[in-house]
């Protein structure tokens, strides 16, 4: 089997490259080369690239640099900017997935691969003929949730050799066979900004402006902020504010106006209900119409990038689908997606934004 593995220059995609060569495969390796560049936005690749060249040179395996960033500017950087300008929480890595690591790469390398390998914690499922996108072992770095808009066609096309392991035994797996990433420490924060602070980023492209910050129970001016677009809903830190903790709660968008609700317990920042205006099923909706349209469907859940689900029950209804959950939901932020799963939590069956 012709195999490309997606090397990030971190510790799992090298492990997955390990891994394929124990299993007797000789790999190609691509490193996507995306993220801005420029005189005040730089991200640099160098580090990830030879940590990359240095895993390749051990398993005498070849290794390819693929320049994705002006597609990337085009299509997940444009979707970020254009979400927050309307008041909306992107996901960019989400877009990332779908659009680039899977979508711009397939189209111009992937698709001479039978397989395409990548270290996120996920797996494969087979069930009833088709191909499911089953979540990892792993609940703490299950990375399904930014995978759930993938197609059909880019599931059956990628395996994910690690999802069967704790994030332990894999960190083991690279000591033990003296990767060159082996105690690397885990990326974090959005992978189209590398370096620069998420702040910074809005302000470049979106400015500043002064509104005003608004206790949404009491109606009372608490202080100013420099744009809606740098808060989003169920945000605690960063508002400035004495007496908290104080909660993102609304945003009015035309007005420039955050509104905030003080305590850990309020109410105000947990809701019951939301709406998935265009769910997206990566495989195939699995329920009848009567079954969705009666009582519903029970599921799990997240909103946001967390070590847990929750459990809920889904409906159609004229405007889309709708997501109950008798537990209170902390910080439902329109923009974000909401990931559905199956009942025992072990199929990620898709997802989609959540509407206003």
């Amino acid at each position: 089997m012709n195999i490309a593995v997606l090397i990030s220059g971190g510790v799992d995609s090298a492990v997955v490259v390990h891994q394929l060569c124990e299993q007797g495969y000789k790999p190609d390796l691509h490193y996507i080369k995306i993220g801005m560049e420029g005189e005040d936005s730089s991200c640099s690749a160098e580090e990830d690239i030879e940590l990359s060249q240095a895993t390749a040179r051990k398993y005498g395996l070849t290794l390819e640099v693929t320049d994705l960033q002006q597609e990337y500017w085009d299509q997940v950087v444009g979707y970020a900017i254009d979400r927050v300008k309307r008041g909306l929480t992107p996901n960019p890595d989400v877009m990332c997935n779908r659009l680039i690591k899977f979508g711009a790469f397939e189209q111009r390398i992937g698709c001479h691969y039978d397989k395409i390998a990548t270290g996120h914690y996920a797996t494969n499922v087979e069930r009833d003929g088709l191909m499911w996108l089953g979540t990892a072992k792993d609940p703490v770095k299950d990375q399904t949730d930014f995978l759930a808009q993938l197609s059909y066609e880019q599931l059956q096309h990628t395996i994910f050799p690690i999802g069967h392991l704790m994030k332990e035994e894999v960190r083991q797996i690279a000591i033990d066979a003296h990767l060159p990433s082996a105690k690397r420490k885990d990326s974090q924060g959005i992978c189209f900004l590398g370096k620069i602070n998420y702040n910074d980023f809005l302000r470049k492209f979106l400015g500043e402006q002064e509104g005003k910050i608004i206790d949404i129970e009491t109606n009372r001016i608490l202080g100013t902020h420099r744009g809606f677009w740098f808060h989003t809903i169920g945000q605690r830190k960063g508002l400035g504010l004495s007496g908290g903790p104080w909660f993102v709660v609304k945003k009015n968008v035309k007005k420039n106006v955050v509104f905030v609700a003080q305590g850990w317990d309020t109410q105000l920042q947990y809701g019951h209900d939301f709406r998935l205006a265009d769910l997206h099923f990566i495989t195939r909706n699995p329920w009848s119409d009567e079954e969705l349209t009666g009582t519903g469907m029970p599921i799990q859940f997240k909103i946001r990038h967390v070590d847990h689900f929750m459990e809920g029950l889904i409906t159609k209804q004229e405007d889309g689908y709708h997501i109950h959950s008798d537990s209170p939901i902390q910080g439902i932020a329109p923009g974000q997606f909401g990931c559905i799963y199956d009942r025992d939590a072990t199929i990620c069956l898709g997802s989609g934004e959540i509407g206003y």
